[in-house]
């Protein structure tokens, strides 16, 4: 599966529009990496945690909407886009959303 944020891929003809396509991932952030997190804010520094939270979130999303697009007989997914928010009453969670045009190229 081919997913790119461009409207076309070089060297591939779009035949077919399959139609949009989502993926979308909720994920909790747990009182140890928030703790974790708060240190690198106080030391400063990267959060490893936070990071990798948002790393595993955003391929999930992506492996989803191109599960998605599969179910439709795409074989590519084009305008690719990625959107992150932050969700709960202490904003403790993630949402990661890609969506695309679930597309048929040769």
């Amino acid at each position: 599966m081919i997913s790119t944020t461009t409207p076309t891929i070089e060297g591939k003809e779009i035949v077919e529009y399959k139609g949009i396509v989502f993926g979308e991932v909720i994920s909790g952030v747990d009182f140890i990496k928030d703790i974790a997190a708060g240190l690198s804010n106080f030391f400063g520094g990267r959060s490893g945690s936070y990071e990798g939270e948002l790393i595993k979130a955003r391929e999930e999303a992506l492996r989803e909407m191109e599960s998605r697009a599969m179910k439709l007989g795409a074989n590519a997914v084009v305008g690719v886009d990625i959107d992150y928010e932050i969700l709960g009453s202490a904003n403790n969670m993630l949402m990661v959303t890609a969506s695309g045009t679930a597309v048929v190229v040769k």
